[in-house]
């Protein structure tokens, strides 16, 4: 399967999340959005702060896993409905910014709407994909991703392209499936899995090399290896939280 076919399987399937015909991303069985949230390090606050923008699509709260300040510009990768966005608006306040962005056009207006409905005068939604960010260079203080580079064909580009946009000594923090033993070819053209956040994901001593190589310096924050029951059908992977630094 080429990136562009991959890249429709993930627009369509989160397009038809974001306008309710799908539940979830077809990972997690009868789990409830808010059920996922509480598993994944979001507090009850979180949860029912705003609850028309968590549409259960973490493996964890990045928000949560550093310091993000007043003032200060934040970058999402794969905002989805604004959940985390909104989160990280919260703490930089009316003299900070957070830019989401996300290639799928029905998660953009529905990230757009609730931005309005939850009086967020300091976020901005823009279309683009994280391979080939919308954004200026060295502009940003703080890059944050939920589960979602796993999706990207091309990961080395992503993590390049957030070094890019990254201030120096800016920062990352993400949650990401990895992988924990190989899938076989044909998990890995299976567009269920892929879309449920398997089938594209990479070997965790594979990821952690392309992190080296785009230039961030890693901390491991937490391994979240019990996701694998809770979410995703005993598959050997894990929930990898990460601190990334640019040099």
């Amino acid at each position: 399967m080429d990136a562009d076919t991959r890249k429709g399987a993930v627009r369509k399937n989160y397009g038809q999340i974001a306008l309710g015909m799908v539940q979830g991303c077809g990972c997690c069985g009868d789990l409830s959005g808010e059920e996922i949230a509480g598993s994944i390090g979001y507090s009850s606050d979180d949860i029912s702060s705003f609850p028309d923008a968590n549409l259960g699509l973490g493996c964890g709260n990045p928000t949560a896993l550093g310091q993000i300040h007043e003032g200060e510009l934040v970058l999402d990768l794969g905002s989805g409905a604004g959940f985390d966005s909104f989160l990280a608006a919260r703490k930089v306040g009316k003299t900070g910014k957070v830019i989401g962005v996300d290639m799928t056009a029905e998660m953009l207006a529905k990230a757009r709407e609730n931005a309005e409905r939850y009086g967020f005068g300091n976020v901005e939604f823009r279309q683009g994909d994280i391979e080939k960010l919308p954004v200026e260079t060295g502009s940003v203080d703080v890059v944050m991703s939920n589960c979602v580079i796993n999706l990207a064909p091309d990961k080395s580009r992503v993590f390049r392209e957030a070094y890019r946009v990254l201030k120096d000594n800016g920062r990352m923090y993400l949650s990401d499936i990895v992988l924990l033993k190989d899938l076989t070819p044909e998990e890995k053209i299976d567009e269920k899995l892929i879309c449920a956040c398997v089938g594209g994901a990479l070997l965790k001593d594979e990821y952690l090399r392309i992190i080296r190589e785009a230039g961030f310096t890693i901390r491991i924050i937490d391994e979240d290896k019990d996701i694998s029951k809770r979410q995703y059908s005993g598959y050997a992977l894990e929930s990898l939280k990460l601190e990334l630094r640019k040099k």
